[in-house]
């Protein structure tokens, strides 16, 4: 590409993040700016990662606040083609644009093919920030190139906290105990669950995350392994409506006729990779047998769900627990932990196993009606299970509107609201 054609681009694009940064409602994100900004120093680069348009470009932008910096954003079409060599010419637009820039981001650079070496080549003298929605990135040359040289943080979709935040809720009345308050934050809960925490869905709707998930599928996916759309739209949909329930590759493999139980590995694996799923281990001491047992699979977001399944009042339970699985990855990337579901021989159940080192730290139980007898004695009865056979006595039941402690067959057990545990 030519540099005239370049600079175009990047102008457009500098227009683009100054009209959004100016008149759309931006909130800070519920991160340690402060301590990412301490990562952007040479020879170091910063790598956000994380789910297609869950505002990793603004966060880039807000960590460079103050200083004069390159943006290109390589997911624009005009770019698509653009080589390896071209990016000498980037970084040549950029100086005659701005004159001698310090800080540089590179957004979604997993579109150029070989551009590791480049980003090697200018942390010497830069401090770059560079975003991708594949976890890949880290993999290959970069890896190679940047062992111990790169900070990567993954940015989820809004948390109920940052919800809150944009849509001006007061949520510092977490600890009042009234109805009226109860009833509020239920409210504001369910709206978090319909629309899901990607940002542009607040905007645009449901029609927005469709797109989404379709660049998702088309862009992350299928151009980037290059793969028939139709198989691997088809397994998309199916993992992402079977939310918080058992998979096994072998029932996969046979419900898309897939030969080889390795293909549909790999075919799930990208969508891990994408961010667009989480694949939960059932917990075993045994490693064989945890990788032999079934899987458990959730998505990214419950906006993202409800664009593309069935509605239903069945769901609600099922869209709680995938709720807290993501809740539970956020944190895993602030306090290093395992998650791990378990399951015993008569098929009892606990949601979440929470695992540090060789201990198990905590059970969890995700239960949206607790006042159902059935229902709680199934889901209590799995929890005292675990809880003896693990040595696990820190118990949390997380419930549509249960709150406190309550003592059963000699163990004592935390109940708490869903909106209550997503603002601790």
């Amino acid at each position: 590409m030519n540099i005239s054609e370049i600079k175009r681009i990047i102008q457009e694009q500098e227009k683009i993040k100054n009209k959004k940064l100016k008149e759309e409602r931006i909130i800070e994100r519920d991160v340690n700016k402060k301590l990412l900004k301490k990562f952007i120093k040479y020879p170091n680069i910063l790598v956000i990662l994380g789910i297609r348009r869950c505002g990793k470009s603004v966060l880039s932008w807000l960590l460079m606040e103050g200083e004069k910096y390159g943006y290109i954003n390589f997911d624009d079409e005009s770019l698509y083609g653009i080589q390896t060599k071209d990016l000498n010419t980037v970084l040549k637009a950029f100086y005659e644009l701005y004159g001698e820039i310090d800080h540089i981001i590179l957004d979604e650079i997993q579109n150029v093919p070989g551009w590791e070496l480049f980003a090697t080549r200018l942390r010497g003298t830069k401090r770059i920030i560079i975003t991708g929605s594949n976890s890949q990135l880290l993999f290959g040359e970069l890896s190679t190139h940047l062992t111990g040289r790169h900070i990567d943080y993954v940015l989820f979709p809004f948390s109920f906290r940052e919800f809150c935040v944009y849509n001006e809720i007061d949520f510092s009345i977490k600890n009042d105990h009234t109805t009226l308050t109860s009833a509020k934050m239920e409210k504001a809960l369910r709206e978090y669950i319909r629309n899901g925490g990607l940002p542009e869905a607040y905007k645009f709707g449901e029609s927005i995350v469709k797109t989404i998930f379709g660049d998702i599928i088309t862009k992350d996916i299928i151009r980037r392994h290059n793969i028939k759309i139709g198989i691997i739209e088809s397994l998309a949909k199916y993992l992402v409506t079977n939310f918080s329930s058992e998979i096994t590759f072998n029932k996969l493999k046979n419900v898309f006729s897939i030969k080889k139980v390795q293909t549909i590995k790999k075919y799930v694996k990208y969508f891990e990779e994408a961010y667009l799923i989480f694949i939960l281990e059932r917990f075993s001491f045994k490693l064989k047998e945890q990788i032999i047992a079934p899987k458990k699979i959730y998505c990214a977001d419950t906006g993202v769900i409800n664009s593309i399944s069935f509605k239903s009042s069945e769901n609600i339970g099922k869209l709680f627990e995938n709720i807290v699985c993501v809740e539970l990855f956020r944190r895993k990337y602030k306090n290093s932990y395992e998650i791990h579901y378990w399951k015993d021989h008569q098929q009892r159940e606990v949601d979440f196993i929470i695992k540090r080192g060789p201990k198990i730290n905590q059970l969890i139980q995700v239960c949206y009606d607790i006042e159902d007898i059935k229902v709680k004695d199934r889901e209590i009865d799995g929890l005292i299970r675990a809880s003896k056979e693990l040595k696990c006595n820190n118990l949390l039941v997380i419930t549509e509107d249960k709150d406190g402690d309550e003592i059963i067959d000699k163990k004592k057990i935390r109940h708490i609201p869903l909106w209550k545990w997503l603002l601790e």
